[in-house]
């Protein structure tokens, strides 16, 4: 495994740095954050306005979309004002399907990112049978590549004249069909497509490149990430990073996915420039952005986490580890969601939906039995036989957890309890249940060691995940406890959670199932996948997702896409089941899957014509 330092102790990845006018990234210099506009790129007043909104969050970049050579040629115009005013932010030009806007906006701004999986290849590709052409027999796929060599020749060309960096950014739903072909929708035909492009620059001696490879789904994006890094490394690449999850949604789903993604990546010491992508203002993302990476940041120079790992561990797919069944925790089940009801938090969830499986009164005295029938965990202590109540022992009362015949039974552990002897005493015990915590710096990555350790010493017993946080701000729990269970489920490591929060408890129930839904670990509900939309949107998207929440909400399980445009629309998409795709000013089109079902009709006919698109399905 060489794609991160190491896997229990927090170290950044060394890559190299790449200059971006005044604000380098990589190498030694902090992870920075960016935005991008959604206004377009040729309302210069607009732009101008929204640039200094996000430069005044504490952006470090700012992006722009330039669909065409007159959106590129005005990126002049804007950095001009931004300049007369004082602004010195680096701008970065968004292209996508034109090398020439690309071209154009290179010799504007000082960084430019291009999509491979568009810039030079065809949407689709018609093969002949064998896939051979009639020139000499010469592949149809070896030509297409060769074209991509004679497209970013000139760009490379302008870049080097002008000091342009250059990011070669990937997106999961615009594969070419090339590499469609070649590899199928997978991480290594993504990582593929994005190598193609850095050998092409290697070659020809340019080295200010940054790469992305971005997807919706949080775990394709983790893995392909991961085995992106380890390409490079092969190939004695170290360019840095640019990470985020693309149409991440709005509000607490929003800074769910988007933590779970970058924060599991940064935990491993993966990025070096972060973007947030929220169906909401731009200026929005940038203190989210901010928490995330100073979260992480607090790791640095923490107390050495000893463990090995486990050699069968794959990190570049999802395998959830085994475990024995225990009531309803662990083998094949979902993982179980637990309330802490310790700390003084007395909700009554009778008419909640969800429901949590399990409450947690600590050193309380259990209710027998409560009104909405939820199950019951207590500590040992308090512990009296009753029915749905269950107790939670300490290391310490090992004897006591052995002579107890509840049904089921709880032991708190930490990673440094768990040895060969006590691990071979636990396994001969029936329906018990790890409860594992820490109050390491680096907890998540303790907490990983810890389920190295069960998977290096056989042991199958389920594990619920415990972890507490002091902060008393709700946006920070929820990039926090994302961060850290996102990091572990994306390994396949557990089979519950259990989030402490103090004052912030109520919060937590949402918050625990929209880590699951955001890692695909359980679903419990409708599932947004919504762009952030830009200067290619034509319709109010903020507003429209609320109206297709508002109506689809109760439709669990599904999951509906809202895009502004063509470029991210459909293969963004990724699994969606329904998509709602802007298709020009005042016009939508209606997706079933991947495919196009209605084609550009009136925007305010199009949430009634799919809420009957769904409604006929069901």
């Amino acid at each position: 495994m060489t794609y991160c330092r190491n896997l229990f102790n927090y170290q950044r990845r060394k890559s190299s740095p790449v200059n971006i006018a005044q604000v380098p990234l990589g190498g030694s210099y902090p992870v920075r954050i960016q935005s991008m506009t959604n206004c377009s790129t040729l309302d210069t007043v607009c732009c101008v306005e929204q640039i200094k909104k996000i430069v005044a969050a504490g952006a470090d970049y700012v992006r722009l979309t330039a669909q065409g050579t007159k959106e590129a040629e005005n990126l002049g115009n804007i950095r001009r004002v931004i300049r007369k005013q004082g602004v010195e932010v680096p701008l970065i030009a968004d292209i996508h399907f034109n090398p020439k806007a690309a071209e154009m906006a290179a010799s504007q701004v000082e960084k430019v990112r291009i999509n491979p999986g568009n810039f030079a290849d065809p949407l689709h590709i018609e093969l002949p049978e064998g896939g051979v052409s009639d020139l000499g027999g010469v592949s149809i796929l070896e030509l297409e590549k060769q074209k991509v060599r004679e497209r970013l020749l000139p760009l490379l060309a302008i870049c080097k004249k002008r000091g342009t960096a250059l990011r070669i950014g990937v997106n999961h739903g615009s594969l070419s069909s090339r590499m469609m072909l070649r590899y199928g929708d997978s991480p290594r035909g993504m990582v593929e497509s994005c190598m193609e492009y850095l050998r092409i620059c290697v070659e020809e001696d340019f080295s200010r490149v940054v790469i992305s490879i971005k997807s919706s789904n949080t775990l394709a994006m983790i893995y392909t990430v991961r085995l992106l890094v380890k390409t490079m490394e092969a190939e004695g690449m170290n360019f840095p990073l640019h990470l985020g999850v693309t149409e991440a949604g709005d509000g607490e789903d929003g800074r769910i996915k988007s933590a779970v993604g970058i924060g599991s990546l940064l935990l491993d010491g993966i990025g070096d420039t972060v973007r947030v992508s929220l169906s909401e203002d731009p200026e929005v993302e940038i203190p989210v952005a901010r928490k995330l990476v100073e979260y992480v940041e607090e790791r640095k120079g923490h107390a050495l986490i000893n463990a090995k790992a486990f050699e069968g561990f794959d990190p570049y797919s999802y395998k959830r580890r085994e475990s024995k069944k225990a009531g309803i925790i662990g083998k094949e089940q979902v993982p179980v969601v637990i309330q802490d009801h310790s700390q003084g938090l007395t909700t009554d969830y009778s008419f909640a939906d969800p429901m949590p499986d399990f409450i947690y009164l600590g050193a309380k005295t259990p209710e027998a039995p409560r009104k909405d029938n939820i199950p019951q965990i207590c500590d040992y202590r308090v512990y009296r036989e009753q029915t749905q109540c269950y107790p939670l022992f300490e290391v310490a009362q090992i004897e006591e957890l052995s002579g107890c015949k509840a049904a089921l039974r709880f032991l708190r552990v930490c990673h440094t309890d768990l040895n060969e002897g006590l691990l071979q005493q636990l396994e001969k015990e029936q329906n018990l249940v790890l409860w594992l915590y820490s109050s390491h710096l680096n907890a998540a990555a303790e907490m990983r060691a810890a389920f190295h350790t069960l998977l290096n010493l056989g042991s199958y017993l389920p594990v619920v995940v415990a972890a507490a946080y002091s902060t008393e701000d709700v946006e920070n729990l929820q990039v926090q406890a994302a961060t850290d269970l996102g990091f572990l489920l994306a390994d396949g490591f557990g089979d519950g959670v259990c989030i402490s929060a103090g004052g912030l408890q109520a919060e937590c129930l949402s918050l625990m199932f929209g880590i699951l839904q955001a890692t695909r670990s359980r679903i419990s509900k409708t599932e947004y996948i919504s762009c952030p939309g830009c200067g290619r949107t034509l319709f109010n998207l903020q507003s429209t997702l609320a109206k297709v929440k508002a109506g689809t909400s109760h439709l669990k399980g599904l999951k509906i896409a809202v895009m502004g445009c063509i470029v991210n629309g459909p293969g963004e998409m990724a699994d969606a089941d329904y998509g709602y795709v802007g298709a020009g000013r005042g016009r939508i089109s209606l997706y079933k899957g991947k495919l196009c079902v209605e084609k550009n009709i009136p925007e305010e006919e199009a949430l009634e014509r799919l809420l009957n698109l769904i409604q006929k399905d069901r």
